[in-house]
């Protein structure tokens, strides 16, 4: 029988950022087997491969998908063979064998994994099987949980004191990470009025918010980035040093009950709920219960479409049935229930062709690779290009132009090649061989000793001039709208501006000249004008960001405009000036240094102070009235009308005193929403009694600190 999609797995262990991680060389090739009994020893030996490195290392070596469709080949032929199913095959056991640095842990009440539903049909199936399971049952109530993608953990606590925490392991045996779980902060170390054994299953993860404020603080200590929250989470909880643990600012939803003695006597899932609640445990608020499945196919589509939506990352939708009888009557496989199923979103990393690598050249020079790909749907949008970020990079991962490569993509973030499969690729392939010219100017690259990054040094490129001045323009930096690519092109190539000092001193015959074919239609020149104009009165640290300053950015250039207050002061600052600062590292302070030792850059500074951009900071922005002290207000949506952006409302929320977290909780004062604002945060403040308001009553707010 011939099989397609053999999976010949061989890894190399790379640095990526500050991770080490596997890269799955993944071979596709088209075999004959002499029978079953070949395919699924060779599957057991890849899954078996694939568990230890996820479970077991925080290492994933190939996507989700790739390796859902590996286990759903060996069920099957299973299946079809039963003579060939084992009681040690993966589609019977869960996870992987604990880690030897923890103590293991042998939980009371096995911690199974779940069957997966990869579509709405096989969900639908799903359902049909446990109609007939549950005798006489036409009919029956579901539960539906988000899918975090975190860390499987229990929790035991006994006479209300926490006394273990255990991750999942191989569902059997896991390791003790009790001492690192006790720095978690909605996790209680104690419970009044608990059972005498209470044990609580959840999920540990990093909050996207929590995640990206990690990332920030590695910048600005010239640390390499982490990867994503699940691995982050994932080797943050399993630490030797709890204080690092804690520093990570890690949390937890609990969804399940493992061992309980001393309990009420609870019928359904949602009393349990109720219970985990009402101990002051952290659960859910998406909780939600229905009693007809076309609701929980539409529950299950609807989060599809915002699985961004939350400050924490989900890859999809547990099903449950809501009876614990029923439960009790369905029972499990070895690894899985039969009352419960995920349904699994599209996954974010998908295999196409790479069809070309070619170099960006940015405003700071810097030489960067990206793949040309056969568009992929992937991530919740078409990706046809991806980062490939440094020529070392290309080189570790040996992606070459041809090869069928691992693309991954999640929300906004920006995508990113895995790794090759390599299983179109010629004989005759060769390594792609970074380029030693700029592809704008042709004149030479360099890269200095030590360096990861290579750089056109040309500062009169166009290119780089170019991407400076989108940047400039930028609705985070000094938002000149109607400063789109093509103009800011055209004013490169007509030589009217060489740098962003020169948008200032910018005519309106010059830019008839560029812009309208005929004279009559002055519409797009005068908002453009307008724009330029409005830019002149950004804040001090809007003109830094615009700058282009390696490192800095929007936080950091705000503590800096506040401590300086003008521009001449930061040129002026010595590095251990600015590195005195609170929240500003020595890589972000010796790069504004740099930056204003070079003439040129001062250069441009003069040119604003004279076309009169304002360069220093307003008593009214040093001194805020403190109206918003302790509160907290969420902005969500774009905001069109008085704002300039969102950024600039949450800026002067914390100029006032307050603070503006990605999520609603029940500490929110109130949400400020703006145009194409996300459902879920609107549906949270709903079932919390949040005050939602626009646009008008935020700048009440600002003003006296209270909504109208």
């Amino acid at each position: 029988m011939a099989y397609f999609g053999a999976l010949f797995i061989t890894t190399e262990v790379l640095e990526r950022q500050n991770l080490v991680f596997h890269v799955a060389k993944v071979s596709l090739v088209m075999n004959e087997f002499d029978s079953d009994q070949d395919r699924v020893a060779q599957l057991r030996v890849q899954i078996a491969a694939h568990n230890e490195a996820y479970h077991g290392r925080d290492e994933p070596t190939v996507p989700d998908a790739v390796y859902d469709q590996l286990l759903r080949e060996l069920a099957e032929i299973e299946q079809r063979r039963p003579d060939l199913l084992t009681a040690e095959s993966p589609t019977q056991l869960v996870g992987s064998a604990p880690n030897e640095i923890f103590a293991p842990v042998e939980h009371k009440v096995p911690m199974m994994s779940l069957d997966n539903a990869m579509d709405l049909d096989e969900l639908a199936s799903w359902h049909e099987r446990v109609l007939k399971g549950i005798e006489g049952a036409a009919s029956c109530e579901f539960v539906c949980e988000l899918k975090f993608d975190g860390l499987a953990v229990s929790i035991r606590y006994e006479d209300g004191e926490l006394v273990q925490a255990a991750t999942r392991g191989n569902g059997r045996v896991g390791e003790d990470v009790t001492h690192n779980v006790l720095t978690i902060e909605n996790i209680p170390h104690r419970i009044p009025d608990a059972p005498k054994v209470l044990e609580v299953r959840g999920e540990v993860y990093l909050p996207i918010s929590g995640f990206e404020l990690l990332n920030e603080q590695q910048l600005a200590n010239g640390e390499p980035l982490f990867a994503n929250p699940r691995n982050t989470a994932a080797g943050s909880l399993r630490q030797k040093d709890a204080t690092v643990t804690a520093n990570r600012k890690l949390a937890f939803w609990c969804y399940q009950l493992g061992e309980i003695i001393g309990g009420p006597q609870m019928s359904s899932s949602i009393e349990t709920f109720e219970l985990l609640k009402s101990l002051g445990l952290p659960v859910n608020p998406e909780v939600t219960q229905f009693s007809d499945f076309a609701e929980v196919q539409r529950f299950c589509e609807s989060w599809m479409s915002k699985r961004h939506d939350p400050d924490y990352e989900i890859d999809g939708v547990v099903v449950k049935i809501a009876d614990l009888a029923q439960r009790e009557a369905l029972g499990s496989t070895s690894r899985a229930p039969r009352w419960a199923i995920a349904f699994k979103f599209p996954p974010e990393e998908k295999l196409t062709r790479l069809v070309a690598i070619d170099v960006s050249i940015g405003r700071t020079g810097r030489a960067t690779p990206f793949a040309v790909l056969d568009p992929v749907f992937v991530g919740g949008s078409t990706v046809g290009m991806a980062t490939l970020h440094n020529e070392d990079q290309v080189a570790s991962k040996d992606v070459r132009p041809g090869d069928m490569v691992v693309v991954r993509k999640a929300g906004d973030v920006i995508p990113e090649v895995v790794g090759p499969s390599l299983s179109d690729r010629s004989a005759d392939s060769k390594p792609w061989v970074f380029p030693s010219v700029c592809p704008s100017c042709q004149l030479p690259l360099e890269r200095l000793e030590g360096d990861a990054n290579t750089y056109c040094v040309n500062r009169k490129c166009p290119a780089r001039i170019e991407t400076g001045i989108s940047h400039f323009a930028s609705r985070n930096a000094m938002d000149i709208e109607g400063l789109g690519e093509r103009t800011v092109r055209g004013l490169v190539e007509q030589g009217m501006v060489n740098d962003v000092g020169d948008l200032f001193a910018l005519t309106k015959p010059q830019l008839m000249e560029l812009l309208v074919s005929d004279s009559s239609n002055e519409t797009l020149v005068n908002n453009l004008i307008s724009a330029i104009n409005g830019a002149r009165e950004r804040p001090l640290a809007n003109v830094l960001i615009g700058l282009g300053i390696e490192h800095l950015g929007p936080s950091a250039a705000e503590l800096i405009a506040r401590r300086f207050r003008n521009i001449d002061n930061i040129v002026r600052a010595e590095t251990g000036d600015v590195e005195a600062i609170d929240g500003i590292g020595p890589v972000i302070a010796q790069s504004i240094r740099q930056f204003f030792d070079d003439e040129h850059n001062k250069s441009v500074v003069e040119k604003f102070r004279l076309n009169g951009v304002r360069l220093d900071i307003t008593e009214e922005e040093i001194h805020a009235p403190q109206v918003l002290d302790g509160r907290s207000v969420v902005v969500t949506g774009s905001l069109d009308g008085w704002f300039v952006s969102r950024d600039e409302a949450k800026r002067l929320i914390i100029d006032r005193g307050g603070k503006s977290p990605g999520s609603v909780s029940k500490s929110t004062y109130a949400l400020v929403v703006g145009s194409e604002a996300g459902q879920s945060k609107l549906d949270k403040a709903s079932d919390l009694g949040i005050p939602v308001v626009g646009e008008a009553e935020l700048r009440h707010l600002l003003e006296t600190g209270e909504l109208p």
